[in-house]
């Protein structure tokens, strides 16, 4: 079922869900699939559509990938990132609750129904600017547009790159079946959210990160 939102409301309400993720609710295939076809419609450079979209349903698999981001997640949260902002930035002000928000995922990660892993073809690290680039140009519109199309139908999702850190990746790829020369992108939770009446985050003003002609 659709929620019928406007353009304007799915690009402004879109957010990284986690606390309001319905684990018992079962995602459909045939939903998923319709997210992806609009997905699909998404740029991608030299029209190459070198993406590959891994979906995992299997309880071991989930299990197994969720560990992998949890044991990464104590190593990133013991690195202190949020204590980057100072008290009066807004981002300081909100990095208790998004904590806690990505603590929770980490201890529920296993029992989403859907978790997504989108990859673009060829090995990226440490590739020029220009090659990491283009390849990245050519999938991360196509998982927005993934994420927007599900969010109009009540389905939340949230990007995760955790999973990547240390090695993980690797493991990830031996877990799922990805050959060589395939990088992931994420790790993304997908269920239908537990009410749909998202807002607009709030954000810094435009000032201090638009630049006119030059920085």
């Amino acid at each position: 079922m659709k929620l019928n939102l406007s353009a304007d409301e799915v690009l402004s309400t879109t957010r990284a869900v986690r606390k309001r993720l319905d684990f018992d609710r079962p995602v459909e295939r045939e939903v998923i699939e319709e997210c992806l076809e609009l997905a699909l419609q998404a740029p991608t450079g030299s029209n190459s559509q070198g993406w590959h979209w891994v979906f995992v349903t299997d309880a071991a698999k989930k299990k197994a990938l969720a560990d992998i981001y949890a044991a990464n997640f104590e190593i990133y949260r013991a690195l202190g990132s949020s204590n980057a902002y100072q008290e009066g930035d807004l981002r300081y002000e909100q990095k208790d609750r998004v904590l806690s928000s990505a603590d929770y995922l980490t201890q529920n990660f296993h029992r989403v129904p859907v978790i997504m892993v989108p990859c673009i073809t060829g090995a990226l690290d440490r590739v020029p600017a220009f090659a990491g680039a283009s390849a990245w140009g050519s999938l991360l519109p196509a998982v927005w547009s993934f994420m927007l199309a599900a969010r109009e139908r009540g389905l939340g999702t949230a990007w995760t790159t955790i999973h990547l850190m240390n090695g993980g990746d690797a493991q990830a790829a031996q877990i799922l079946g990805i050959p060589e020369g395939i990088t992931q992108a994420g790790m993304f939770p997908v269920a239908y959210t537990i009410g749909t009446d998202f807002k607009p985050a709030k954000r810094l003003p435009l000032d201090p990160i638009v630049h006119w002609d030059q920085w």
